[in-house]
């Protein structure tokens, strides 16, 4: 398939989960991809995934300097760039009171600082026309126990899609975004769920089940190509029927 045939395309956090799921659905898409991640194992893992087509970077997504640094090799590899999938993020699930400045702060540099600022350091270099799409989340929605910050964070991220297609389609450039449900990567691992958690909240999912990384792909994918070109400002919830309840 070529639905994205040439087009020059960034994935943040594209070395785990959702987005080398993403990356690999890009390439095979024709896409020319670069990805972003800063654990060196699954930057490794990613290198052999992704083969010689996929330019690899290790940037911290919170990092506001560095994120200059990217698109400054996005500038040195591709010239320009037609796709970003702004996808890197952190998950901090804790209750009011159990939060301190210091893990405030990092949760909303990653999540919404430094994709901000991104997107500020890439506007030169944006093709007319140019697709951005935001991976932000139900959590937004939903008033989940102990996500307090991380739903905050996906909410602001959730302004964007509208405010920057407000600013940004004059010159040609879409902002959308994905908002999944529960997906099956190694995040519920790292914020240290274990199989009963994780069957608790597949119970209050009406699909039965979490996501997988590929249906989520799929619907950046539908953004990112030519056939969204009249979708503007619009976000896909991808729960199961999760925030229906």
């Amino acid at each position: 398939m070529s639905r994205l045939a040439g087009k020059r395309t960034l994935i943040t956090g594209g070395t785990s989960g959702i987005g080398l799921e993403t990356a690999k659905q890009f390439i095979a898409e024709g896409a020319r991809v670069a990805v972003t991640g800063t654990n060196p194992k699954t930057i490794e893992e990613a290198r052999k995934t992704l083969g010689k087509d996929a330019l690899i970077i290790q940037s911290d997504a919170g990092d506001v300097a560095g994120q200059k640094k990217v698109a400054e090799q996005i500038k040195q590899a591709f010239g320009g760039l037609d796709v970003l999938f702004v996808n890197a993020g952190i998950g901090d699930f804790r209750p009011l009171d159990a939060w301190d400045e210091a893990g405030f702060d990092r949760s909303f540099a990653i999540n919404v600082k430094g994709p901000y600022f991104l997107i500020q350091a890439l506007l030169p270099l944006f093709a007319n026309p140019a697709s951005i799409v935001l991976n932000t989340s139900i959590n937004a929605h939903i008033g989940m126990p102990n996500s307090s910050v991380y739903a905050a964070t996906k909410g602001a991220l959730q302004t964007l899609i509208r405010t920057l297609s407000g600013e940004l389609l004059g010159r040609g450039i879409r902002v959308n975004a994905v908002s999944p449900g529960p997906v099956a990567t190694p995040l519920y691992g790292k914020i240290g769920m274990d199989d009963e958690a994780i069957k608790g909240l597949v119970g209050m999912i009406p699909a039965g089940r979490r996501g997988t990384p590929s249906e989520i792909a799929k619907a950046v994918i539908f953004f990112a190509s030519d056939e969204s070109a009249y979708t503007v400002g619009a976000e896909l919830t991808i729960d199961g029927g999760m925030s229906t309840l």
